[in-house]
Parts: C-alpha cells; structure tokens; sequence
C-alpha cells in the first residue's frame, strides 16, 4: 500500500501532508524499502534507521536549496525515493536503476559521491565556506553516524567546524552501532549523552566549542521536526544529536546485536536462501579465519586487527569472542590501524591487519611513513583484489592494491593464486618474513589441484625467502604469459586458446609484485617474443607497467592487460571484460598480431 507515497514526486509533495499524517508515510516507505532490498539486496539497516529523520530533514529545509550532505550516503534510499526517484524503489523493472550511494548525475538534490565514511562534516564545513564567499545564506547540513565518528576525519570537521561563526547543521545519527558494535572511547561519552538526555557536562560536541541539541527518540518524525524547526537558519554551527534504531521496524534485521550487524548490508533473500541450502562454503574469508584462530591458539602474540569491518575477514561475533584479546576492531580508523599494527610488532607482536583495499587506500601516509619507512614486521592482507574488475560501485573499487603498494620502498607486496600459496605466504609473513608485508588475497578460491596442469614448480612449505621470485606454472616458448594472482587461471585460459595456433605458452605465476624478479624475465630474453601481463587491477602503476618497463630497451614485445584509468560504476563484468580485452580470445588476438 502507497497511499501517501503515490502522490509524493518530490520535498514540495511531502510538505503538503499534515504532520499527523507522517507516520503512515514511513510505514509506506519502510516496507518498500525491505521488499525492494529484499530482493536486490543493499544496505537494509541503516536505511530502516533513518526513514522518520530523513522525512523530517525534507519537512522542515528546502533541498536543493538547502544542502544536505550525506556521510557515506549508505543511508540515502528515503532520501532517494522523497526526491524524486521513488520509481527504483517501487517498480521492480526498476530497482537496479540507481546507485547505492548519492550521486549528483541522478539528482540535484545529490551533491557529491560519496562512499566512504567520516567526510560529510569535512565536505559541509567547506561547502557553508563557499556559500559564505558566495554571499548566499542556505542551510548546509552533514548527516553522520555515530559509528563514524571513530575516523580522524570526521574529527578533524568537528574541530574546524567548532570555531566558525556562520550557519552549519551536523546531525549526528547515533544508533549505538557501527557496522559491527562501535569501539573506542568516544562511544563512552555518547552513551552518557543517551542515559541523561543530552544533559550530561561531558559533551563532546560542547568541547569542540558546538551548540548542541538531543532528541531521544529518532524514530518520531514529530519529534524530530520539532528539534530541525529549532536549528533551521541558525548563525552558527549546531549538533544535532538524534538516538535511532538500526533496522527499526525489521524484527529479524533489529532482533540482537548479532542481527543488526548481519543486517547492515544484505544479499538479496533468494540468494541467501540459496546459501543456507547449499550449506558453507570455503572461500579465502573463512580459509583465513580458520588459519589465524588455530594460529593465535599457538601463539599468544598474534593478534588480528580489523577498522570497522571484522566480517569481512570471516571474523564474526562467535570468532571475536573466541580470539578474544588477540582480535582488535579499532572501529573506523584506517590510519590509525595501520600505526598501530606497526607499534604492536615494534613491541614484539605479531599483527595481522584483515582490510578491504578500498578503505586501505585511505591510510596512504602510514603505509609508508609509519609501517615501511620504519621495516616493522606486520602483515596486511588487502581483500578485494581479486575480482576487482567488476560491477562494483565507483566509490568501492578494489583496483588500485597493486599500484598503490607497488611504489613504496620497504614494503613487499605478495599476490597469492592459490589457496595453499595463499597460506603459504601467510605463515611466512607472520613468522619469519621480518618486514611489512601486503599480500593481496584472491577473489575466487582456487586450488593447486584446481590448476588446469600439474605446476613444473610446486609451492614451497614451508615459504622462505628463497621463494620471493615467480614460478614456473608450465614451460613453453615464444609466448610468455605473467598471470598475477587471481588471474593465474586466466591465464591458462588463455595458453590453451593460444595452443588451437600451434602456439605452446610459457605459463607464470607471479606471486611477487612489489620487486621484479630479473632473472626469471632475462631467462625468458632466449626463446621468447612476446610477455603478456595479466592482472586484476589497474595498469597505471600497476604489475604490467614494471614488466614492460624493465624489458623497454630490449626486442622483447609485451602486451599489459588489467583495468584502465577509470572508475567504472555498476558496469557488468563482461562488458568490463571485452572493453579491457581481458577474454582470452581478444587476448590470443592481440598476441597472434604482434607476432605476424
């Protein structure tokens, strides 16, 4: 039932309804927001949260005119459907039309992309100092999680925001949950905040030097209309300090803690229907939950670290528990996590720090300063690598592990095609390596057994330095192909559509991307034309950039395949194939030119 739904196109629709009649609309939107993300899947919780806030945002300010700016904008699907796009949300023919996040290319009322937390109080501190240059006097307005709160960035807001004089709204959406429970001090203060009603004199907004406002129950659309009314044109910075409930009105998402993490970020319903019936299934998330637990059992001074996001790493509620004080969510703080693996393994630790590489890349500056410059033994393991060159949001690409790592001194970068490569490597990295490691986990898990030839050199256990060079998959001549990591069955793929030419390839698995090994590419100078390089990432900067820099001066022919200097957005991962020529068909093409 849309009863009130069907007649809203947009904020002036909505501003024709009595306040009386605004629950109703909630109710509305909250079943279609369940049943769509039910079967699309999505970010469930969050949105369920914040239906009564985001009705009240648009009651109350002017959007566009007013700006709201929306932190990690996975909480934007009412935002979406009150502005005009209710469409994607209500006719299945078009729920795959929008992003999952805001964006300025579907709507005005979208001012920026954003898919990573803590920058919408960053992003609205400088847009009220444009519109003060600018001369004009709208409203800006930064909706942030509490859980959000945990990365320096939003700190760094809240402390610049704190001395201006002019109009700034920060609502602080605060449901006692990050992705996973919060974790850190902050959240101390914020729960002394919650039990006195906003009462207390430990304030930590107060001592950015903010104004502040608290309504308890964020859910009541009334209630919050009556605290933005308050605020709205205000002349100077003001927090707005709103409790919500993550997955309000979805018993099984809001149930316990444990469901409301689960129910952050859902896959569609027929696809967990047929997981559940399908039973579990290995993949390099759980390959390495189970391989860390059995290795903190053995040895008390390793310790996993996560920033936000432990299941990710197969680590969940249960396996917290289990590891206890050896597994650290340092909540969302990328560089902090990355200092701190340093300063753990300086004391005689042995950190293990489980990240997705999209949210690595924001701790740029302690990759190379705080871990590499200061040869701290820790290891990173980058998720996301594998399969990067796929449908993915362009504020969540994976594509850049290698490019990223690749240039900086000190740090090696390992890139596992198998599982017991994969393993391998690990071990050696915690125990022996005596040096920052990155190793860039596959996507798709693959064996050696999985491997479409018996490997001329078979992976070393245990790993030793000694292995830090490519090997030898299968011998051939002519062609050689460098297919890293979890491109090595490509690869494959690809020698055997070379061999209906008569072509025999040279088959190579990598494994190093951070040093070149030279001897195994002079080797290949003797009975060889061409090197292709595979690998799933970008080429700017990338593996296949090395290799063809390194044999530049020579007669050797290479061909570099991997993703380009793009963000692509949703793109499905065939057409990404055949615009990169990634298909092994395209790729024997080219070869067969060069070598005419």
């Amino acid at each position: 039932m849309t009863h009130y739904l069907d007649n809203i196109n947009g904020p002036a629709d909505l501003k024709t309804l009595d306040r009386s009649q605004l629950p109703a609309l909630a109710d509305e939107i909250r079943q279609a927001l369940i049943t769509k993300v039910g079967v699309t899947g999505g970010h469930m919780g969050p949105n369920l949260g914040v239906v009564e806030a985001t009705i009240a945002m648009h009651y109350v300010f002017d959007s566009p005119k007013d700006k709201f700016i929306w932190d990690v904008s996975h909480q934007s699907y009412t935002h979406k459907i009150l502005t005009g796009r209710k469409q994607a949300f209500l006719d299945p023919a078009h729920y795959h039309d929008l992003s999952g996040y805001t964006s300025p290319q579907e709507s005005e009322h979208d001012h920026f992309v954003v898919g990573h937390t803590g920058t919408s109080i960053s992003m609205a501190v400088g847009m009220a100092k444009g519109r003060d240059l600018c001369g004009r006097t709208e409203n800006v307005i930064a909706f942030i999680g509490d859980g959000s709160l945990s990365e320096g960035e939003a700190l760094e807001g809240l402390d610049n925001a704190g001395e201006m004089t002019t109009n700034l709204i920060i609502i602080v959406n605060d449901n006692e949950m990050s992705i996973a429970p919060n974790h850190g001090g902050i959240y101390k203060g914020l729960a002394e905040l919650r039990a006195t009603n906003g009462a207390s004199e430990h304030n930590l907004f107060r001592d950015f030097g903010l104004d502040y406002r608290y309504v308890e129950d964020g859910n009541d659309a009334n209630a919050l209309i009556d605290a933005l009314v308050e605020v709205k044109d205000i002349d100077h910075p003001v927090v707005v300090h709103i409790h919500t409930d993550k997955g309000h009105g979805l018993e099984r998402v809001n149930a316990t803690r444990e469901a409301k993490e689960s129910g952050h970020w859902m896959l569609p319903q027929s696809v967990q229907d047929a997981m559940v019936e399908a039973g579990p299934v290995e993949d390099y998330a759980s390959v390495s939950r189970d391989y860390l637990l059995n290795k903190m059992k053995r040895d008390r001074r390793v310790v996993v670290l996560s920033a936000g996001t432990p299941g990710n790493g197969g680590f969940g509620p249960k396996e917290r528990e289990q590891a206890g004080d050896q597994f650290v969510d340092v909540g969302i703080a990328e560089q902090h996590a990355v200092a701190a693996i340093s300063g753990i393994a300086k004391a005689g630790g042995k950190p293990v720090y489980e990240v997705t590489s999209t949210f690595l890349q924001r701790a740029y500056d302690q990759l190379q300063q705080d871990l590499a410059l200061q040869g701290t033994a820790a290891t990173i393991i980058a998720a996301g690598f594998g399969d990067a060159i796929g449908p993915g949001d362009n504020t969540h690409s994976n594509i850049f592990d290698i490019a990223m790592t690749n240039t900086i001194p000190g740090l090696t970068g390992l890139a596992p095609a198998t599982k017991e490569e994969y393993l391998a490597m690990l071990d050696w990295s915690i125990d022996h390596a005596g040096r920052p490691v990155v190793i860039a986990e596959p996507g798709t898990l693959t064996r050696e057994t999985d491997l479409a030839l018996t490997p001329e050199e078979p992976v070393a256990a245990p790993f030793t330095d000694g292995d830090l060079k490519y090997r030898t998959i299968v011998k051939g001549a002519k062609v050689a192909i460098l297919a890293l990591g979890n491109f090595l069955p490509l690869g494959l793929k690809v020698r055997e559509t070379l061999a209906q030419s008569g072509i025999g390839a040279t088959v190579i698995d990598p494994r190093v991307y951070s040093d070149l090994d030279v001897a195994a590419l002079g080797v290949l100078k003797d009975d060889h034309d061409v090197v292709v390089t595979l690998e799933d990432g970008a080429l700017v900067g990338g593996f296949g950039e090395r290799i063809a820099a390194y044999y530049g001066s020579s007669d050797m022919k290479v061909l570099t395949y991997g993703a380009h200097k793009e963000l692509t957005d949703r793109e499905p991962t065939e057409t990404l194939y055949a615009r990169y020529r990634l298909n092994p068909e395209q790729i024997v093409q080219d070869v067969l030119e060069v070598l005419r």
